[in-house]
């Protein structure tokens, strides 16, 4: 018995410490091995692995992939980590079934997918197999969607069917310099269109950060990328049937900013940045942004108020002056159909003009992908807070959450103007004729216009047809939002009787 349990020491030693000459290029590529990756997401001696002595047509034992549990800050994970020195961290069959495994386990048990993905593919000499092993991964990803949260971290190559992956998760992270992801690399590419571009320009990290909007963070090193993982499993529950983690209370429903009168200019045009409106509203200031270079009209991110996790929406006025068009559309509206599957209650802050006007929006289909925003909100069974801080004009201001919608409580600075368009716009539409007549056009056009406001822009319209719950004082905002959460709390909503509706994807 004591040479087999030596024997079987060394073993697992060997296995885990790879082949050194592999281990050394992958470093010499600036990467860390999947077991160090590992080391760095979970608590300390807190890793079990399954299936370490699994072999697929690699001869290697872990067949590439190691794979198993953890927690991060005490709280169960399951984990696999794809092992780019074993023939290229390529997935095969057993490679495949090692990762559905774990999935399995992670839905069975209520917990959330951290993939750590570093692979260039499919494993060519398995054929039809490695293909159907990603089918499977794929289907039980969109089994445990809205069920556990899965994160996807990218810290190195994912090519062709491997890009699917990441995009099925509900955030996906990347490293740059050492990241890409992409169905066709450069060679393929060069080939058929005959288009020269590098593996950056194709599908780096900032390429996917700030363009394509397929990567919700992008760090500049593994170690610090392996740190922010950690900080988004502290804001998200275990699964759908559990609350986000909750910090004690902090006096949120008494705390006064006085500094939320002066951020916000009066004038609509005045550009400010919505992030420190944020950054008073949110405990400590404190918030993590998903999507930070993409989309930057619209501002997304998970923070807490009075130590409850909250999802927030605002508009960016100091990009695009805030209007919604595509991209923006897009993003909020995947952010806000997270954050209603697992729970998050949801506060927008509106501040918009409209939707980006132009040939280029419309024929992109801004119709269908705005009302993806409007779906998302009306679909919406979590608390939802709006605070109106300036602009909602048109159909974006019924799009941003508003009461009509379903938001469960509105809110709305003395600044608030809330109309089908601006004063300016209205008048020269409703009165073309008559400044067209007129002696003085300017003259006639500022007294219209003075009208326009006093008459149906005058921050009390909304809350005297019942649209807006209460006006309040600017400074206020944080303590009516915690005590507006902390009303809606018990909140319960019984979805329609239906297979699924049929969002506008």
């Amino acid at each position: 018995m004591a040479g087999l349990r030596e024997e079987h020491g060394r073993q697992r030693s060997r296995i885990a410490a790879g082949r050194p000459e592999a281990v050394t290029r992958q470093h010499k590529l600036g990467k860390l091995t999947a077991r160090e990756r590992l080391d760095l997401l979970l608590d300390v001696g807190s890793f079990v692995e399954v299936d370490l002595y699994r072999r697929g047509t690699t001869g290697a034992h872990t067949d590439g992939v190691v794979a198993g549990s953890g927690t991060v800050d005490g709280r169960r994970v399951f984990v696999y980590a794809q092992d780019f020195t074993i023939s290229g961290g390529s997935l095969g069959a057993a490679h495949a079934a090692k990762i559905q495994k774990v999935m399995d386990l992670a839905v069975s048990t209520g917990s959330p997918i951290v993939a750590l993905n570093d692979s260039g593919g499919a494993r060519i000499q398995e054929g039809v197999l490695a293909l159907h092993g990603y089918g499977g991964i794929f289907r039980r990803q969109v089994a445990a969607s809205g069920v556990v949260p899965q994160i996807a971290v990218v810290l190195g190559p994912s090519a062709g069917g491997a890009a699917y992956s990441p995009a099925l998760a509900d955030f996906t992270f990347m490293v740059r310099d050492t990241a890409q992801m992409y169905l066709t690399g450069p060679d393929i590419v060069a080939q058929v269109t005959g288009e020269r571009v590098s593996h950056a320009d194709l599908g780096g990290a900032d390429v996917h950060g700030s363009r394509s909007g397929v990567a919700s963070f992008v760090h500049d090193d593994e170690p610090s990328c392996l740190a922010a993982v950690r900080e988004l499993l502290a804001l998200l529950p275990s699964n759908n049937l559990e609350p986000p983690p909750a910090l004690p209370a902090c006096g949120a429903s008494t705390d006064h900013r006085p500094r939320l009168a002066e951020i916000v200019p009066v004038e609509p045009n005045q550009p400010y940045d919505i992030r420190s409106v944020l950054a008073e509203i949110v405990d400590d200031g404190d918030y993590l942004e998903v999507h930070e270079h993409w989309a930057r009209n619209v501002v997304c991110a998970l923070a807490r108020v009075d130590g409850r996790v909250v999802g927030v929406v605002g508009n960016q006025p100091i990009v695009l002056a805030g209007v919604l068009d595509i991209a923006a559309s897009q993003k909020a509206a995947r952010f806000v159909r997270f954050c209603d599957a697992f729970g998050i209650p949801l506060v927008s802050l509106v501040d918009v003009p409209g939707f980006l006007p132009g040939t280029e929006q419309e024929l992109g289909g801004a119709i269908r992908h705005g009302a993806k925003l409007l779906y998302a909100y009306c679909e919406a069974t979590v608390p939802r807070v709006q605070v109106i801080l300036r602009k909602a004009y048109g159909g974006a201001y019924i799009v941003m959450d508003s009461r009509s919608v379903g938001t469960d409580l509105s809110l709305a600075w003395p600044t608030n103007e809330i109309a089908v368009m601006g004063a300016e716009g209205a008048v020269n539409l409703l009165h073309r004729r008559e400044l067209a007549a007129a002696e003085d056009p300017a003259r006639l056009r500022a007294a219209l216009v003075a009208d326009y406001r006093s008459e149906l822009m005058h921050p009390y319209h909304a809350a005297e047809h019942g649209l807006v719950d209460d006006v309040i004082d600017p400074v206020e905002t944080r303590a009516a939002i915690a005590r507006g959460l902390a009303v809606l709390r018990d909140k319960r909503a019984e979805p329609p009787r239906r297979k699924h509706g049929n969002a506008p994807l």
